[in-house]
């Protein structure tokens, strides 16, 4: 009996090792099918497989009057030169994504917040948003240099060469690129992350 559950426990620890998520940002080459090709922004050429039911989105400028108190968003920030966070983007998002503050990849010394704002303030230089998540709580600067965007249903379509994408996808077991949802730009709004 021992054995079996050793062997059991080895099979699922084998199989959650067998899928692991990525980040893939890039440039559309084109859509074949199922797969959407991306040059991506370190220059590596990525097959996406899109499963049956993806959801495509663009994406669109808003403002965070438009996304009203309490909007669930996410904030890609860095340090300021004084040491507080300065947002870089925020947009929305969907109840979906978890809560969470920490080090992010879409820049060097970047972090992501996803959180509900719950203060929105004048400050020097911008706007001071204040944002609860589960497990603490950012204050980060709006300044008029920050990207604001909101994302709309999209199609296919809307899947066209030269266009920048951004997919978090599972990578499997035989190293295939799986995409449940794809963000892509639009109208030359780029999606954020």
């Amino acid at each position: 009996m021992k054995t079996l559950a050793l062997l059991l426990l080895a099979f699922v620890s084998a199989a959650a090792l067998a899928q692991t998520n990525v980040r893939v940002r890039g440039t559309i080459s084109s859509l074949e099918g199922d797969v959407l090709k991306v040059k991506t922004r370190e220059g590596r050429d990525v097959q996406l497989h899109l499963t049956p039911d993806a959801q495509v989105v663009t994406a669109k400028k808003t403002t965070l009057a438009e996304m009203g108190p309490n909007a669930y968003v996410g904030v890609t920030s860095v340090k300021g030169p004084d040491g507080r966070l300065v947002a870089k983007e925020v947009h929305a998002l969907g109840p979906q994504v978890p809560q969470m503050h920490g080090a992010w990849d879409s820049t060097p010394n970047s972090f992501m917040t996803n959180a509900n704002i719950t203060a929105n303030a004048q400050a020097s230089g911008g706007n001071e948003l204040t944002l609860k998540y589960k497990d603490g709580e950012q204050k980060i600067l709006v300044t008029k240099d920050t990207e604001v965007v909101t994302f709309v249903p999209g199609t296919r379509a809307d899947l066209k060469p030269g266009e920048t994408i951004f997919s978090g996808a599972r990578v499997e077991g035989d190293g295939k690129f799986v995409a449940p949802r794809v963000a892509v730009s639009k109208d030359g709004v780029k999606p954020p992350q």
